[in-house]
């Protein structure tokens, strides 16, 4: 009987990639937040919608909302393989976004030191 040769890690890299993983976690956790929170907060994209019409805002209430469903309903169209890419770009673009989030969040305290 032969045995399996696999790929052994050592606990160095295996403690990097749970560092780095949490880290896309929580970058990813950021921009869904931050997206919500620029979506519904006084003063942000939905309010600014709204404060043309009430019916600019219902329409792009009703947008999103069929883009979604669209989305919803052509999930069982694509590939397996396929609904993983899509997965992982979706949830990469909302890491992105919290990291421009939180490069937003710190960047007005760069230059506040004393002067």
């Amino acid at each position: 009987m032969e045995h399996a040769r696999g790929k052994h890690l050592s606990d160095t890299r295996l403690f990097f990639q749970a560092i780095a993983a949490a880290a896309v976690a929580g970058l990813v956790m950021l921009g869904i937040g931050g997206t919500i929170y620029n979506l519904v907060a006084p003063g942000k994209w939905l309010a600014q919608i709204f404060d043309r019409s009430p019916a600019s805002g219902i329409a792009a209430i009703l947008a999103l909302f069929i883009v979604g469903l669209c989305a919803w309903l052509t999930r069982n169209l694509l590939p397996a393989g396929d609904r993983t890419r899509y997965a992982e770009c979706f949830a990469y673009g909302f890491a992105l976004a919290g990291a421009l989030y939180m490069y937003a969040g710190f960047s007005p305290m760069v230059g506040s030191g004393p002067a």
